[in-house]
């Protein structure tokens, strides 16, 4: 197959740092050339995912809104390089939208946000056209009315992610500095389970940026030890030295791809039930999930859990292999019920 993958203007792919779409989309597009088939990426040209890339394609700033001109035009050129592909996996909102896609081409998006009000609406408009991927049956229970073709959980290589010994004596958490990730929330578990919590966060948006200040930096004490962002080598290195990873999240997260890159290293997940947790984390087995009150006793009991489950559970359930695998079946119909 002639595959077209189109990824937002804003991150590279591979993300030198946070991005995890574009994990996701790097991950893609080297399964799908390692199989053989033809990918061309639309990203910023200093991606370094090994396919080629369309040309012209210039990194920018995200708009307050998600949508930009920047990211019109790169949605404009993205479409004009795609001509001659057999389908098309567009990665971003703008794309499927656009009204002079190459016709007769199939065209695939993946829902990669949380379906609030007017997304969802333009996910039901997009649904006309357009074929729908959601990365969690929890997803689609938030915005029923979208047609969705296919749920794809999210994958990862895992050949590349050493195995850590769990023996840090602390807990770890990382994600994004927002309240919805659940930052204070696990400051606090940590500090009832009498267990040292290293922090590592994404700050780059000025609502992070006043987060941390005005809510976060006050709070932190000696039991917490605060990082800024990590590269992906350093991330494992200490995810997987960690006996846990905290993951109390407070809203819906459509996928979690953070909990996997922690069962990757080893390293089990306490966390709140709330969003895809629950697909990915078996309870009792590969981590604990809870109300906030139960996780600091739950927290506690982690070396009661097998760590080479959690990494077995990656190899099995959520491997790049899989996901690759789970894409191209879907690819393979929708162009035959094109043709």
């Amino acid at each position: 197959m002639r595959i077209g993958l189109i990824s937002g203007p804003w991150i590279t792919v591979p993300p030198d740092k946070y991005g995890g779409t574009e994990r996701v989309v790097d991950s893609l597009a080297r399964g799908f050339a390692a199989a053989g088939h033809e990918v061309l990426l639309a990203a910023p040209s200093d991606s370094k995912c090994p396919v080629p890339l369309a040309p012209g394609m210039r990194s920018s700033e995200p708009s307050e809104l998600g949508f930009s001109l920047s990211e019109l035009s790169h949605v404009v050129r993205s479409y004009e390089a795609m001509r001659g592909m057999d389908i098309i996996h567009d990665h971003t909102l703008a794309g499927p939208l656009y009204a002079h896609r190459p016709p007769g081409i199939p065209v695939v998006t993946t829902i990669h946000g949380r379906l609030l009000v007017p997304v969802a609406e333009l996910y039901r408009a997009i649904g006309r056209n357009t074929s729908i991927i959601a990365i969690s049956h929890d997803q689609t229970t938030h915005a029923p009315n979208i047609p969705v073709t296919a749920v794809i959980h999210h994958g990862m290589d895992v050949s590349s992610v050493p195995v850590g010994s769990g023996q840090g004596g602390y807990a770890a958490f990382v994600g994004r500095m927002s309240a919805d990730k659940g930052l204070m929330e696990a400051i606090g578990i940590a500090r009832k389970a009498g267990i040292p919590l290293r922090i590592s966060a994404k700050i780059r948006e000025p609502e992070e940026h006043e987060f941390f200040k005005e809510v976060v930096e006050p709070e932190l004490g000696p039991n917490e030890e605060f990082h800024g962002e990590l590269t992906e080598a350093e991330k494992y290195r200490w995810m997987g030295e960690a006996m846990a990873f905290l993951n109390p999240i407070q809203w819906p997260e459509p996928f979690g791809l953070v909990m996997i890159e922690a069962l990757a290293t080893g390293t089990p997940v306490v966390g709140t039930p709330m969003g895809a947790a629950p697909e990915i984390i078996d309870h009792g087995v590969t981590g604990f999930l809870g109300d906030i009150d139960e996780l600091p006793q739950l927290l506690s009991r982690v070396s009661e859990l097998d760590r080479t489950e959690c990494r077995a559970a990656v190899e099995r359930r959520f491997s790049a292999a899989r996901m690759v695998a789970d894409h191209l079946r879907l690819y393979e119909s929708l162009i035959a019920k094109a043709g």
